[in-house]
């Protein structure tokens, strides 16, 4: 059975004295994936038996071509995959993993997930509040937000907005520098990052490397994989991983692998970045690289159709004999190193095992912290002045070609009626499409701050919810105050104010349709479609073009929000006045009332259902 240990110190804030083991061990790791084809199974090793420590206070890099297994390796070891595929198991100070670690261990992952509208400082401040200990005030939790703005050199934008692909904001370095803090804040022994210095300049990427490394000369174990390094860059290492198809081809100090495959006959023919060479030989690639007189012997007693056109070894001989050289010489060693326990501290020992999660905040203050950030996050896309114009000049459309019109005749109740189901259906279709988004487009956050265990599911589930519903009431207020009066609609507050309520109970009935679609689907094309045919459903059952729906459909009707709401506004408008209006019945309402009640928690629920499993199905 393959073994992999990885040993982590549990300091509570940088001020606080750290417990440190000796060294952070990995060893035999093996992963494989099952690719389901039409007719049969494949399975594909990803890593072959990898192996390999890390000592606090150091920074390991995981070096390969891409497809080389560099960030397989890095999310096994962060807990970050699902291990049913693992060979052996992964073990955190000789326990395996636990809920508890998720809080513990800081994962910066390749992409910038962030919201846009935040600045820097209410980004971090509402991470700290979120994850870091209860036993800490609000005010020593943002001071720990400060304080690491000061640290990674943030001070100078941290009223600035983040921003993102249409929202102008601090630059890419920035960015970066700003996912780290989201990870330091909470003081984790060990650090895990994705290609940190992914699509930065050369002085940018430097300064991001140079801050790991700060970062680790306290104590801490920084692990990160890396793409292609500057010479610079890779002098900052303190111990390297290098992988090529899934295989170990070295692994010790960075500045010590040129020596290593020089001694295996694989040295550099002109002066070139360390991290060139290396990638070249992971690729199998021998130019300007002298060729092992081994590999020469090897090559010239097989067929000549092996060698390519330079006279050079194909890539596939290059990799087994790097691989077989490394087995030989190196493995045995380094694992004979790693097998001899190590002390650690019993009650450290008891922490790391423990199955109990830890949450940095109580549910209700995870509610109020995360309703306090949807509103300021969300606030700017409600109150564009793109949304503002298409609701008042819709509006401002609508009482111009309903000016005034008359109640007392049957013609102008028939109108009436019309304008009445047009809102009923614009406050169906607005929401619906307007709620869709929602949680796809924060599918990658939502994964992202769940691994690290930031906040319980429900707390934020609610908090996403209902932090939209301030937004979304004040748009159809302006809504109506402008319709109601220029249409001439009943000029009574009773009146005027039983219409607001109908159409808020529309508006909030349609958001939980979406917000359901969007939770199910989690895929904006198809949940798109899918909205569309249920809207154009809803309408033409909505009781306006159909009054006599045959019996075997009609039950259609009593799931549409547009058919409720369009009563109930006949009803407010003409129950004292007439006991039937276009074929509806003007009672009490109690039943459409309950109906759009009903479907504000049934759908709601769906959707809390329905990111319920993908969370799950995530954390297998």
């Amino acid at each position: 059975m393959f073994i992999c240990y990885v040993f982590s110190s549990f300091g509570q804030m940088r001020t606080c004295k750290v417990t440190s083991t000796k060294e952070r061990r990995f060893t035999d790791v093996t992963y494989k994936v099952i690719i389901k084809g039409m007719t049969s199974c494949e399975e594909r090793d990803i890593l072959n038996g990898i192996t390999g420590a890390v000592n606090p206070g150091e920074v390991l890099a995981l070096m390969g071509p891409s497809g080389s297994g560099k960030t397989t390796l890095l999310n096994l070891l962060g807990g970050r995959l699902i291990q049913s595929t693992v060979s052996g198991s992964i073990t955190y100070n000789d326990q395996p993993y636990s809920k508890f670690l998720k809080s513990r261990i800081g994962f910066v992952t390749q992409d910038d997930v962030l919201f846009p509208h935040l600045t820097v400082k209410e980004t971090l401040t509402y991470a700290a509040r979120l994850r870091l200990p209860k036993v800490l005030t609000r005010q020593q939790k943002e001071k720990r937000a400060v304080d690491v703005i000061y640290e990674l050199g943030l001070e100078r934008c941290q009223d600035t907005m983040i921003g993102g692909s249409f929202v102008r904001g601090v630059s890419g370095g920035e960015r970066k520098r700003v996912c780290i803090g989201n990870e330091i804040i909470i003081n984790p022994s060990l650090l895990f990052l994705d290609e940190p210095t992914s699509g930065l300049d050369s002085t940018t990427a430097l300064r991001t490397i140079q801050t790991l490394q700060d970062i680790a000369e306290v104590g801490k174990t920084v692990i990160t994989t890396i793409h292609q390094p500057s010479s610079r860059l890779f002098h900052k290492f303190d111990k390297l991983i290098l992988l090529g198809k899934g295989s170990l081809l070295y692994f010790g100090k960075a500045s010590e692998a040129i020596v290593y495959f020089s001694s295996i006959g694989c040295s550099p023919l002109i002066a070139m970045n360390p991290a060139e060479f290396l990638l070249d030989l992971a690729n199998g690639n021998l130019t300007d690289t002298s060729v092992p007189s081994e590999l020469e012997d090897k090559v010239q007693m097989e067929n000549s159709e092996t060698e390519t056109g330079n006279g050079k070894p194909p890539p596939a001989v290059v990799h087994e004999y790097l691989v077989e050289a490394y087995e030989s010489r190196v493995a045995d060693t380094e694992k004979k190193k790693l097998m001899a326990p190590l002390p650690l501290d019993e009650e450290l020992k008891s922490k790391v095992s423990s199955s109990k999660r830890q949450w940095g905040a109580s549910w209700w203050q995870q509610y109020c912290i995360l309703f306090c950030r949807g509103i300021k996050e969300r606030k700017h896309d409600y109150f564009s002045w793109l949304r503002i114009t298409q609701v008042l000049s819709t509006a401002i459309i609508l009482g111009l070609l309903w000016w005034q019109s008359d109640s007392k005749t049957i013609r102008g109740r028939q109108d009436q009626a019309g304008l009445l189901f047009f809102i009923a259906v614009f406050w169906g279709f607005f929401p619906v499409f307007t709620a869709i988004f929602t949680f796809p487009q924060e599918r990658a956050m939502l994964s992202k701050e769940r691994a690290a265990d930031m906040y319980r599911l429900s707390a934020y589930f609610l908090a996403r919810t209902t932090s939209d519903l301030p937004l979304d009431l004040i748009l159809p207020v302006l809504f109506l105050l402008v319709v109601y009066f220029m249409a001439g609609l009943r000029l009574s507050a009773s009146h005027f104010f039983l219409s607001m309520l109908t159409v808020f109970l529309c508006i909030v009935a349609a958001q939980g349709l979406g917000l359901a679609i969007g939770a199910t689907l989690m895929d904006l094309k198809r949940a798109t479609t899918l909205a569309s045919v249920t809207v154009m459903t809803f309408m033409l059952a909505g009781g306006y073009f159909v009054k006599k729906v045959p019996v075997f459909i009609s039950w259609i009707r009593y799931m549409s929000f547009n058919y409720h709401t369009y009563k109930l506004l006949l009803k407010v408008q003409y129950q004292d006045i007439m006991p039937t209006v276009n074929g509806i019945k003007t009672d009490s309402g109690l039943k459409e009332v309950g109906a759009l009640v009903a479907m504000i928690f049934g759908y709601r629920f769906l959707a809390y259902l329905s990111l319920r499993k993908m969370q799950l199905h995530c954390e297998a």
